[in-house]
Order: structure tokens, then C-alpha cells, then sequence
């Protein structure tokens, strides 16, 4: 009977039952729409939350976020020194070359003149570049320079005054360049050194060295220089003549003619080989040394 009654059910009231079409569902697609609304928004929106944690930043460098509880401390650092602004030219420089300490070093990296030298250097070495001139400017302002390197350059001039109003210079180095002449030296410079230039004896003032009361190490090898230079300190311990072109020596090149007892007892070292002159002809130009020169006798 249950059977029956079921199959009645089904065959009279299934197909009144209109059969419901699945829900279709819309697709939406976001760019039929102007995101450029959605883009305004969120700017808007972001903008507004930063202007709120700015304002709400203190004296004590905190800044709230309006969105949270949490709070952002930006801890000020004590220990940390203010360091001065730097000139233009010195960062230009120590860019170019190693600023360490009152020391700048310019080596090997193809300048063509001395760059402006941050204040307070003492210590330049400008080695193996290619600067032919020294300006009187480029020292002009650095009266604490106490050492100067320009060896290996291509240096043919320098300006009278150049060095002379370096008055704390002790060490000059200007070997291997291309001088004629020697500039006016500055008047406690302790060592100077001028091997492997041109330099004749015309280009030396005869009173180059003679106020030169610091000078203990002269080097001069290497040059065409025809004959000793005159008026040597009594501070000077080595003379490197070596390698020129001195025909001849006299009694007051080293010593004192007029006076027999003179003795130069400073002098350690005197190197004059690779010279035309004969030592052995002039006894009495060395009378006053303690060691006689190195050279051909």
C-alpha cells in the first residue's frame, strides 16, 4: 500500500513543481569601474593618518599611530658629536684623494695641479702625478704644512714665494721633476731634495742656502749642476752632489780658506762620484772635514 500511495505522489505532483534555475551569480568585474575613485580614497585616507601621527608627535620624539595603541619612540642618540659642515672644496678633495689626520694624500691619480687643501693640513704627499706648476695660491692660505711631497711630477716652474711663507715646512721633496731652477726655500726647512731634475748652476742663488740654519740633509744628484753650490749652513750633516757635471772644487767650498783651525764638525756625509772633478787635485778643499767626500780621487 506504501508503495503504491508513493508512486501516485509522484506521478500527479513532480511535474507542477517548476524547476528553479540555479542562482546565476553577477561577475564583477573591476575594470568596468573608475578605480581611479578607489586610488582617491585611499590617498586621501593614508594622508589624513599621516598628518594625525605627526601632530601627534612630542617633544620627546614620539610618534602615535591613530590606528593602534603602539607607540613608536625614536630615541635620540647622546653620545653622538655634531660634526661641523664641511667647505665644499675640502669634501672635494678628500674625495679625490685620502684625507687622514692632517694628511692628504694625492698619489698616483693623474692631478694636473695642487688641489685646494682642506685647513689645518700638515702633511701633503703628491707623488707620481702629472702637475707641471706650483702657484704661490696653492699654499697661500695652509701655514701648517710641515711636509711637502711632489715627487714624480712633471714640474717645470715654481712661483717665487711658492714656499717661503710656509714657515712650520720642514721636509720639501721636488726630485724627479723637471726644474731648471730652485725656488726661495722656506727659512726652517730641515730636508730638501732635488735628485733627478735639470737643475744648473745658474739656477741656484748664491745665497740660496746660506740663511738656511735647520738644513741638514741636502740632496742635489742627478742634476747638471758645474760646480758646488755656494754658502753651505753649518747645519748641514749629507751632501749628495753625485752625478753631475762639477769640474773643479776650491778651498772655500767646504772650508774656510782664511782661517786653518776652522773645522766643519757637523758634516757626516759628502757624496760627489759620477763628476768630472778630480778630488785628489785639491787637498786643502777638505782640510776641515772629518771624512773626505765619496768621489774620484
Amino acid at each position: 500500500m506504501t508503495t503504491f500511495q508513493t508512486m501516485v505522489f509522484l506521478f500527479f505532483f513532480v511535474p507542477l513543481v517548476k524547476l528553479v534555475p540555479p542562482i546565476q551569480q553577477e561577475s564583477l568585474n573591476l575594470y568596468e569601474y573608475d578605480t581611479d575613485i578607489f586610488e582617491e580614497l585611499f590617498k586621501q585616507d593614508y594622508e589624513d593618518k599621516s598628518q594625525d601621527a605627526i601632530k601627534k608627535k612630542g617633544k620627546d620624539d614620539m610618534i602615535v599611530s591613530p590606528d593602534s595603541n603602539t607607540q613608536l619612540e625614536l630615541q635620540r642618540d647622546e653620545s653622538v658629536p655634531k660634526v661641523p659642515p664641511t667647505k665644499d672644496t675640502d669634501l672635494a678633495t678628500c674625495l679625490l684623494c685620502v684625507c687622514l689626520s692632517g694628511s692628504v694624500y694625492c698619489e698616483e691619480i693623474d692631478i694636473v695641479a695642487i688641489p685646494p687643501l682642506p685647513k689645518e693640513t700638515a702633511y701633503l704627499y703628491a707623488r707620481f702625478n702629472k702637475i707641471k706648476r706650483v702657484a704661490v695660491s696653492d699654499f697661500a692660505d695652509i701655514p701648517t704644512l710641515r711636509r711637502i711631497n711632489l715627487s714624480g711630477n712633471r714640474i717645470e716652474e715654481i712661483e717665487d714665494g711658492a714656499f717661503s711663507k710656509l714657515l712650520l715646512l720642514e721636509e720639501l721633496s721636488l726630485a724627479e721633476n723637471k726644474l731648471i731652477r730652485l725656488p726661495v726655500l722656506p727659512p726652517k726647512l730641515i730636508t730638501f731634495n732635488a735628485n733627478y731634475n735639470r737643475i744648473k748652476s745658474r739656477g741656484i742663488r748664491a745665497n740660496a742656502f746660506k740663511k738656511q740654519t735647520n738644513l741638514s740633509y741636502l740632496y742635489l744628484a742627478h742634476n747638471t749642476l758645474e760646480s758646488v753650490p755656494l754658502n753651505l749652513p753649518e747645519s748641514l750633516r749629507v751632501l749628495h752632489l753625485q752625478f753631475n757635471n762639477i769640474t773643479s772644487v776650491t778651498d772655500d767650498t767646504f772650508c774656510k780658506s782664511n782661517n786653518t783651525r776652522y773645522i766643519r764638525s757637523r758634516m757626516d756625509e759628502i757624496r760627489m762620484e759620477g763628476n768630472p772633478v778630480i778630488l785628489a787635485k785639491h787637498p786643502n778643499a777638505f782640510s776641515c772635514l772629518k771624512t773626505l767626500p765619496v768621489g774620484t780621487y
